[in-house]
């Protein structure tokens, strides 16, 4: 057990200063894996993000309460932030790893708040097969006079199924599931972005900014750019510390 154990807070994807995701973001400690999904429920959030800043770059590592992943673009941008406000100054450049892969990285003081800019890596798109419909849509809710054409089965570490359908807000909106990881909803699902900017700029569309988290009462925007290679970004704030976490 180890007690005192000091976790930032961070709001990552933040829409127009307010909601986001909370994220626990804290150095790397030698704890085990288990220990490790205790600490975003202790910490009363969806994820963490485990930092070990090496000489050339910076090794990350994300837990929810269902285990590790491979990969998390929201808890990426929020991992920005926290270095940027350790390291001060206006403008923090780094080169990340994660998942076996180094990505540069950087986030740009804007006020209290930082704007963070990387790049995910490649995305693996193709047509979603009769069998992944059948498991996915009836729980949706999703019907014929809803869907709209375009589904895709995306992949940037692990694969997720992109669902369009028919929307008149005139925005881009989505709503990512993820009960296999211990999330019934994510706030704000980066990956998911970049998977989706990446299909649609198969058909011309290079930037796009996402609202995510309103069914949640949390409002959060990611924006992806896929020109020329694809990135993503969003705002996030250093919100507080907790500390005398004991796991």
């Amino acid at each position: 057990m180890i007690s005192r154990l000091s976790v930032s807070i961070v709001r990552a994807c933040l829409r127009a200063g307010t909601g986001g995701s909370p994220t626990a973001v804290l150095d790397e400690v030698p704890l085990s894996d288990e220990e490790r999904c205790r600490v975003p429920v202790l910490a009363g959030t969806s994820h963490a993000v485990f930092v070990s800043v090496h000489a050339s770059e910076v090794s990350l590592r994300f837990f929810t309460a269902g285990g590790e992943l491979p990969a998390c673009g929201h808890g990426t941008v929020a991992a920005l932030a926290f270095l940027a406000a350790r390291a001060g100054g206006p403008e923090y450049r780094g080169v990340l790893r994660a998942a076996g892969r180094s990505f540069a990285g950087r986030a740009v003081r804007e006020g209290a708040r930082f704007r963070a800019v990387f790049e995910p890596g490649p995305v693996e798109l193709r047509e979603p097969t009769p069998d992944e419909w059948a498991h996915v849509l009836p729980p949706l809710g999703v019907t014929s006079d809803t869907l709209a054409p375009g589904a895709r089965v995306a992949s940037i570490g692990r694969a997720r199924l992109l669902v369009p359908v028919v929307s008149r807000s005139g925005r881009l909106a989505a709503r990512m599931f993820a009960p296999s990881i211990g999330v019934p909803e994510d706030i704000a699902n980066a990956n998911s972005t970049a998977c989706l900017a990446a299909d649609l700029a198969g058909r011309g569309v290079t930037e796009i900014a996402v609202d995510m988290g309103d069914a949640l009462g949390s409002p959060a925007t990611i924006t992806a750019s896929a020109r020329p290679v694809l990135r993503l970004g969003g705002v996030a704030e250093v919100a507080g510390a907790v500390r005398e976490l004991s796991v």
